[in-house]
C-alpha cells in the first residue's frame, strides 16, 4: 500500500483520479466528475480539458467525456524511443523554424501510430503537441510512411487479423508513398488538419519512426508540397546521421 506524499499537489492528484475513473469506470459528465472527486464543476472542467489536451481523455457527441488513447492498451513499440527523441529533438525544432508548421515524431506499436516527440509552432491557429496519443497507422502520415518502408508480406500479416482494413487497398496506397517518397494524410484522422511524413531509418536502413509536418489545412497547397519535402529531407538526414553515430 502506497503511503500519501508529504506535500501533495491537490491539483495533479485531482487529475490522475480523475484518469482512474475514466479507465476503469467509464464515461463521466462532467458534474459527475465533480461529484466523484469532490470540487467545483468549473474545476472538474478545466481537470477534463486539460486531460483531453494530453491525450488521455476525449469528449463525446453528447459531451460527457471517455478515456483517451494513452489510457488504452497499445502494443509495445520495437523502436529506440529515447535515443529518437533525444537525437530528433534538436532537429525537430530546426524544421519548426524553416517551415514554420508543427513538427511530429512517430513509431509504429502494432497498427497504430504513437506520437513521441513534438515541436509546435508559433503560430496562432496551428497544430498543438501530440505527444502520447495513437492513431490508426494506416491513416496517419507517419504510420504510412513507416508502412512504406516495410515488406508487403510484413504489411499483410500486420494486418491478417484486421476486419477494418483493406489490405489490397493499403498496399496500393503504399506503393504509391514509396514512388513518391513521402505519405500525405489529408484530414483522414482529424478534420482540418493535413500532415506530410517521411520515414527514419537506423544505420542498417531499417525504418524505426517516422517525421512529419503537420499544418492547418486551411494552410495547405500542393504546390507547397515539394518544399514540404524537401525541409523534411534536410531534417531526415540530420537525424538519421546522428542516430547512426
Amino acid at each position: 500500500m502506497q503511503n500519501k506524499p508529504p506535500y501533495p499537489i491537490t491539483s495533479v492528484d485531482h487529475a490522475l483520479h480523475l484518469a482512474i475513473l475514466l479507465q476503469q469506470e467509464g464515461p463521466l459528465r462532467v458534474s459527475d466528475a465533480a461529484e466523484r472527486i469532490g470540487v467545483a464543476p468549473s474545476t472538474a472542467h478545466r481537470l477534463l480539458a486539460m486531460l483531453v489536451y494530453r491525450g488521455f481523455a476525449e469528449q463525446r457527441p453528447d459531451r460527457s467525456y471517455q478515456a483517451g488513447d494513452v489510457l488504452r492498451p497499445a502494443a509495445p513499440s520495437a523502436a529506440p524511443v529515447a535515443l529518437l527523441r533525444q537525437v530528433a529533438a534538436p532537429h525537430m525544432r530546426d524544421l519548426v523554424d524553416r517551415v514554420t508548421e508543427s513538427v511530429n515524431l512517430v513509431v509504429l506499436a502494432g497498427t497504430e501510430a504513437r506520437f513521441v516527440a513534438s515541436a509546435e509552432c508559433a503560430q496562432v491557429l496551428r497544430v498543438g503537441s501530440r505527444v502520447g496519443r495513437t492513431l490508426p497507422a494506416h491513416l496517419c502520415s507517419g504510420g504510412k510512411a513507416i508502412l512504406a518502408a516495410l515488406r508487403p508480406a510484413d504489411v499483410a500479416a500486420l494486418y491478417a487479423d484486421s476486419a477494418d482494413v483493406n489490405v489490397p487497398r493499403l498496399q496500393r496506397e503504399l506503393s504509391l508513398v514509396r514512388k513518391r517518397g513521402f505519405a500525405i494524410n489529408d484530414q483522414r484522422t482529424e478534420a482540418g488538419l493535413t500532415a506530410l511524413g517521411v520515414v527514419v531509418r537506423d544505420s542498417a536502413r531499417a525504418p524505426v519512426a517516422a517525421l512529419a509536418i503537420a499544418m492547418p489545412s486551411v494552410r495547405f497547397h500542393r504546390d507547397r508540397v515539394p518544399a514540404w519535402v524537401s525541409a523534411l529531407s534536410t531534417t531526415l538526414s540530420a537525424i538519421e546521421h546522428d542516430v547512426g553515430g
